[in-house]
């Protein structure tokens, strides 16, 4: 199996306007290295310490993604270096993000994360969570919401993932109206990025596609 050879064929099958996002949780550094040496520049992380040692230990020229469910005392230590936070699933949290951005007086881009799958264990505002969440952010000087991301149900249904896609990209569209800031919309996995694009996607975050199966 090879990272690269993989990387090729996702690279010519997203439409030029799809950022692709190498998922490289639970990923060893050499196997993030190959992909890297293929040209992939960026990578999502979902765990805080994971994301702190492989920074540490490759290239600075690495575009980081946090893309998991992010604890407000840990966003002081990703401040520093993380280009995109997608998985803000709470005021509280963007909150945090503004204020440990002020400390280092940077500006931070954020996704808000919606929920639309059926699972209780995913995170996620509701569509009129998501909507005061950007109204109230206009105030903050150091966060800049770029988006939307959203994970669909775990299911083999493509109708249901077809579904939960397309709520959440007219969402986004409505929402661009109001804040025209607003451009990546964040959907699709390995196993539904296809389904994504065709229903609007600007961002795919894939791993097993790219690196293989765990």
């Amino acid at each position: 199996m090879s990272i690269s050879r993989n990387l090729f064929a996702l690279n010519a099958e997203l439409p030029p306007h799809v950022t692709l996002v190498a998922v490289s949780k639970s990923q060893p550094i050499e196997r993030i290295k190959e992909a890297y040496a293929a040209g992939q520049r960026i990578f999502g992380e979902n765990r805080v310490p994971e994301l702190l040692q492989k920074y540490a230990a490759l290239p600075k020229d690495i575009a980081w993604h946090f893309i998991g469910h992010l604890q407000r005392n840990k966003v002081r230590s990703i401040i520093p270096f993380v280009q995109l936070i997608q998985s803000v699933d709470s005021f509280p949290l963007l909150q945090e993000i503004e204020k440990r951005a002020a400390e280092e007086g940077k500006i931070i881009d954020c996704l808000l994360q919606v929920k639309i799958a059926q699972e209780e264990t995913k995170f996620g505002l509701s569509f009129p969570e998501a909507e005061v969440a950007l109204n109230e952010a206009v105030r903050f000087q150091h966060v800049h919401i770029t988006g939307l991301m959203g994970m669909a149900t775990n299911t083999d249904d493509t109708a249901i993932i077809r579904q939960e896609f397309c709520s959440l990209a007219q969402l986004f569209q409505k929402l661009k109206r109001e804040f025209p800031a607003l451009h990546v919309l964040s959907l699709g996995m390995s196993n539904d990025y296809q389904i994504a694009v065709e229903e609007g996607s600007t961002m795919v975050r894939i791993g097993s596609k790219l690196f293989g199966e765990k």
